[in-house]
């Protein structure tokens, strides 16, 4: 796949994630906005980080060339994508919790 092509799905990725993540109606608190906005930006922060992960493997592995005619050693870049996937991983379990309506009554 060519570079554009990774690009458009990262811009379409965001979109859908502002598309379902959007603003919350004026009757509610400031708090449950700032909930939404951080759920947002936590769901585009780990969005990124898989984008770039797998970005980072088709690069980095599959292709012939490598990065700039360089050939990355394969433990140095799967370990890099590790560490992107288990950032993005963190970040959208997070986000995806600050998303769910708070709980109006708990058990402790």
């Amino acid at each position: 796949m060519e570079l554009t092509d990774w690009v458009v799905i990262l811009a379409i990725t965001l979109i859908a994630i502002t598309f379902f993540c959007r603003r919350a109606p004026r009757h509610w608190s400031l708090e449950n906005r700032a909930r939404r906005v951080t759920a947002a930006r936590l769901l585009v922060q780990a969005a990124l980080c898989l984008w770039a992960a797998s970005l980072l493997l088709v690069r980095g592995l599959f292709v012939l060339d490598g990065l700039l005619g360089l050939r990355p050693q394969p433990q140095i870049v799967m370990t890099g994508a590790l560490v992107l996937v288990g950032f993005g991983c963190y970040w959208s379990i997070r986000g995806s919790k600050l998303l769910k309506p708070r709980r109006l009554f708990t058990a402790y």
